[in-house]
């Protein structure tokens, strides 16, 4: 095993430990129970993690993370997730979270060819040309790039309010607010991008209202 390998198991078991310190019955009481009120739906960057980031201990946060914290209706992976957050553990907040400086918006905003993740990110190319007129208007490059990543943001919390599993949710009024953040890298705050939606009916006004912008 390499020698960065052992590194974090040995990382692993100063965390534990250090933990166990801190509070005796942590690991005990985390074992028994799942009962987050928060779903993260997050970017695969790893300069972005959901607990850190929060200041949320385990057990407190669900997390999905793809790249450009994408919401794609044919995706099972990030559907089940939705499903059993939503049905099975009765989170109240859904957070879409994207970032500044996204590798995944920055290929799609510059169409490279990157390989197989280029049908991924055609979504977010979509989203670019949806915005093309406003995204055009901006001629700093790192500002249109952060204006795309807002953009697919708002675009994602639309979509996780689309989901039959929401939907649903919303249909028998359970309490659920949809939220759409983005965390700027370079100083480590979380900004509200004021998208949030707690209904169908408000969905349909905000998307509306982002159309227009």
């Amino acid at each position: 095993m390499s020698d960065s390998i052992t590194n974090l198991l040995q990382n692993n078991r100063r965390w534990a430990e250090k933990i166990r310190k801190d509070d005796p019955g942590f690991f005990e009481n985390l074992s028994h129970q799942q009962t987050p009120k928060y779903l993260w739906i997050g970017c695969s960057d790893s300069r972005v993690p959901a607990n850190q980031i929060t200041g949320l201990a385990p057990g407190e946060v669900f997390v999905h993370r793809n790249v450009a914290n994408q919401v794609i209706h044919t995706d099972l992976n990030c559907l089940s997730v939705i499903q059993f957050a939503v049905d099975v553990l009765k989170v109240e907040h859904v957070i879409v979270c994207g970032h500044y400086g996204c590798g995944g918006v920055k290929a799609a905003l510059q169409k490279m060819e990157l390989g197989l993740i280029d049908n991924w990110l055609r979504h977010i190319q979509d989203i670019a040309e949806t915005h093309h007129p406003k995204l055009n208007a901006v001629k700093d490059e790192n500002k249109r790039w952060d204006a795309l990543a807002e953009f697919n943001v708002m675009e994602q919390v639309y979509n996780v309010g689309q989901t039959t599993v929401v939907q649903n949710a919303w249909k028998q009024r359970q309490n659920l607010t949809i939220h759409g953040w983005i965390y700027g890298i370079t100083d480590g705050l979380l900004r509200d991008l004021e998208i949030s939606i707690s209904s169908a009916e408000d969905a349909l006004r905000k998307h509306v209202t982002l159309s227009k912008k």
